[in-house]
């Protein structure tokens, strides 16, 4: 870093608040500060609280500030922050006249860029920090505070020294290309392989199936016109969002909210009642519903159990059948509270309810289906380039078993040192500027 590649930046979110952070780190940072506060020296690691001004010497507000001497800093960097009273004037005035002293505006994500080529960070830990900001839910905030500390790099680290082990032996043994592997040893390294394959495959299973925990689980209600669709969503959002009528068709377009259940955010979507459509815009509201099916992890399937079954439910069923294997299905069973004509053989409804009355159980149900998605002790993926570098680094070691039951040690190496690359691509790839500069740039501006 040259000593005027100093960065700065609000760390806070925009709008009214009671506090705001302008974050600085450089060389300059500390010679900023004395500017901004018309001080001589701070002590590292202690709040002070001081007044800050502009340029032209006016009082802007007062403030904490506190400095990080490097390298014992988030960038390990000389870092200050300081923090003022919230509001949309007082911290870009701050900014401001931190630009003016030499810094300039900080990149989105610059100051974690910083952190992971100081070596403070990795990878992994750089992605939980960017994620654990959007955290949906209690569990995955504390799967991500585990990977900040560096529990996923462990893992990470302890299959890419298994697998430099392995590569060890094919490398002495080319350079005695006359003499085979001993049968005992290729039997050990396809044991090794074999155990390596089938951790990272159960880790790639469990992250895929806990996507949900990540990014918030979405929950999508299907039915036929005017089974209690709208009613089920005002019940557990415990307010009236959609409207409701007894006129089929009320729905025209899917209508999403968020709401906590348990310790998780999740997203609903009530979805246009699924049938033949009687104009465009109907039409489109179906489709709309369709798409909502194959995006949300969980389906509830709502049946009116005061109407006897018609082709339109029949019509939601084969649908439901057709997304069975892929997504969670609830079957309810709604207006028990009416007389009951619904019978279809093939239905074993979960739950059976009066949608304007009290959707307590299926509020359980739903909780219980999202924690058990926890369960797994598995370790785990967070985003699609950590899921494709373990999908690469396992397509590698299938295709290493051929060439090293033929003895062909080139092709094999080729392929483990392929397999490495890709699981030091999730922590600490080799070089990829590329990749780096497209990752950290996803990240808030001030981190």
């Amino acid at each position: 870093m040259s000593d005027t590649d100093t960065i700065s930046a609000i760390a806070t979110a925009n709008g009214i608040g009671s506090i705001a952070i302008i974050r600085i780190s450089g060389d300059k940072a500390l010679q900023i500060a004395k500017k901004l506060t018309n001080r001589q020296d701070f002590s590292p690691r202690h709040a002070t609280l001081t007044n800050i001004y502009n340029p032209e010497n006016e009082l802007i507000d007062e403030a904490i500030v506190i400095y990080f001497k490097a390298p014992f800093s988030f960038t390990a960097e000389h870092v200050v922050e300081i923090q003022c009273h919230g509001g949309f004037i007082v911290a870009q005035s701050i900014l401001k006249a931190t630009i003016f002293h030499g810094a300039r505006l900080a990149t989105p994500g610059e100051f974690s860029k910083r952190a992971f080529f100081n070596g403070r960070i990795d990878l992994s830990e750089a992605e939980a920090i960017a994620q654990l900001i959007e955290a949906k839910s209690e569990d995955a905030a504390k799967i991500l505070a585990a990977q900040m500390k560096g529990s996923l790099k462990g893992y990470i680290e302890e299959i890419r020294d298994d697998i430099i082990h392995i590569l060890a032996y094919s490398e002495v043994s080319i350079d005695y290309a006359e003499e085979d592997l001993p049968e005992d040893l290729v039997m050990q390294i396809q044991d090794k392989l074999n155990e390596l394959k089938k951790s990272l495959d159960d880790t790639l299973v469990a992250s895929k199936a806990r996507e949900g925990l990540m990014q918030g689980f979405k929950v999508a209600i299907i039915g036929k016109p005017n089974v209690g669709k709208s009613s089920l969503l005002n019940s557990l959002l415990n307010y009236n969002r959609a409207i409701v009528s007894d006129i089929a068709g009320t729905t025209r377009d899917t209508i999403e909210e968020q709401v906590k259940i348990g310790t998780h955010l999740i997203r609903i979507v009530d979805t246009a009642g699924i049938r033949e459509a009687n104009d465009e815009i109907e039409r489109i509201g179906i489709e709309r519903s369709l798409e909502a099916i194959q995006q949300s992890d969980i389906v509830v399937a709502l049946f009116d159990g005061s109407r006897k079954i018609d082709s339109e439910d029949e019509q939601i069923i084969s649908l439901i059948e057709y997304h069975a294997k892929k997504k969670k299905i609830i079957y309810v069973k709604n207006k028990i509270d009416l007389e009951q004509k619904f019978e279809h053989v093939g239905i074993n409804f979960d739950l059976e309810l009066n949608s304007k009355d009290s959707v307590t159980s299926l509020i359980e149900v739903l909780k219980n289906i999202m924690d058990v998605t926890n369960s797994s002790d598995e370790h785990m993926l967070i985003s699609q380039r950590q899921i494709s570098a373990v999908e690469n680094t396992l397509k590698n070691i299938e295709e290493a078993f051929y060439p090293l039951a033929d003895q062909e040690l080139e092709i094999f190496s080729f392929h483990l040192n392929e397999a490495v690359k890709e699981m030091a691509s999730i922590t600490r790839p080799f070089e990829n500027d590329e990749m780096l500069d497209k990752m950290f740039g996803s990240f808030c501006l001030g981190k």
